[in-house]
């Protein structure tokens, strides 16, 4: 006979872990919809999808959380074995050299190189297509953010845009 019980509760369980960190978020949410007042269903406050949202999340958390416990899950070594850092640490280097060049060289002049980066970067693409990629989808953001919704975009010290 076998000592192996139905229960495979572990520590290092990650799915167990990210559970419990929906769960809080969860908690937080209701939390904030409670904060900002419900009101009733034929006159809903501020607060009230958040309140539901809350609870779904809570109720998604706790089945994760059953299923970690019940079945066991991954632990974090193994999720994170085989892992290739560089591609997200460059991903995380560009749109932070995007943040600080974007009020300075404007949204269109700082997006373009950042679509070309991650275009040739992350999945290279190969330039014939790169190339028209960065230029279109930033101006077709652009005009539709700026030309049909208003929204102020930085223009930056070449007021481009």
């Amino acid at each position: 006979m076998s000592n192996d019980s139905n229960v495979k509760l572990r520590l290092d369980n990650s799915e167990l872990w990210g559970g419990l960190i929906g769960l809080a978020l969860g908690g937080f949410v209701i939390w904030s919809g409670l904060k900002l007042k419900l009101g009733t269903i034929n006159d809903p406050g501020s607060g009230y999808v958040l309140f539901y949202t809350g609870i779904l999340v809570c109720v998604f958390a706790f089945t994760i959380i059953v299923a970690a416990v019940t079945e066991g899950g991954p632990t974090f070594a193994s999720r994170w074995k085989d892992t290739r850092w560089t591609k997200p640490l460059l991903v995380i280097a560009c749109l932070i050299a995007f943040s600080f060049s974007l009020n300075t060289l404007g949204f269109l002049l700082s997006t373009i190189p950042l679509m070309l980066l991650l275009l040739r970067l992350i999945d290279p693409v190969r330039w014939s297509l790169a190339i028209p990629i960065a230029l279109l989808a930033p101006l077709g953001v652009w005009w539709v953010l700026k030309r049909m919704l208003l929204i102020q975009l930085p223009s930056g010290i070449f007021e481009i845009g």
